[in-house]
């Protein structure tokens, strides 16, 4: 997560959604730079702890700003990321496991270790499932989303591919795809609505 004064945004790293290559871009701008371990501070946590600390120690009260990708998409890339070769020997490596028994196990009520990834709905919204980020972009629409960083930081925004997952056939049957759908109803949903805004919906937040 990145925290920028001057420009009035704080960036919220979305697992699996291009944040590594945002982060890079952005980071020499910084003021305030989680990384490691609290690099992922979801928006909850970001509202309850970091914006109050911001507002009492730093006096700013940054807009939040987050991409979503879609949610079938999201899980494929962890997914591949998963199966990297030095990964196979660590509980959390999947080996030759297919796509859609991956996808299974991710939606399962405890999910095992190595489908533990959480979820996007869950990672920007609170408790009750209202959106806590100002500004969510569609990971698949690149132009807007640097379209808006470039008139917020005044530059022209350019990235580099960072921490791509190596490619991997990963089709998934219709059925699991009804199940998926089914059990991330509310991702989805969230994710269509992203859509129905054009790839930029904007929140206000109290």
């Amino acid at each position: 997560m990145l925290v920028f004064s001057q420009e009035n945004l704080a960036f919220l790293a979305v697992p699996k959604t291009g944040t590594t290559a945002l982060e890079l871009a952005l980071k020499p701008r910084a003021d305030v730079i989680f990384a490691k371990q609290r690099k992922h501070i979801t928006a909850q946590r970001f509202h309850k702890q970091v914006a109050p600390f911001l507002d009492k120690c730093l006096s700013i009260r940054p807009e939040r700003l987050a991409v979503m990708r879609e949610p079938e998409e999201q899980i494929r890339s962890w997914y591949r990321y998963r199966r990297r070769e030095k990964l196979r020997s660590e509980d959390t490596a999947i080996g030759l496991l297919s796509f859609n028994d991956f996808v299974r196990d991710v939606i399962r009520e405890t999910p095992p270790r190595h489908a533990v990834i959480g979820s996007q709905f869950r990672f920007l919204t609170s408790a009750e499932g209202d959106l806590l980020v100002h500004h969510l972009f569609a990971y698949e629409d690149q132009p807007q989303l640097l379209g808006f960083l470039g008139g917020r930081f005044g530059k022209t925004i350019e990235l580099k591919r960072r921490n791509v997952s190596p490619k991997a056939e990963a089709p998934l049957d219709p059925e699991v795809r009804t199940e998926l759908r089914r059990a991330r109803a509310e991702e989805f949903a969230l994710y269509d609505r992203l859509m129905a805004a054009g790839g930029h919906l904007q929140t206000e937040i109290h």
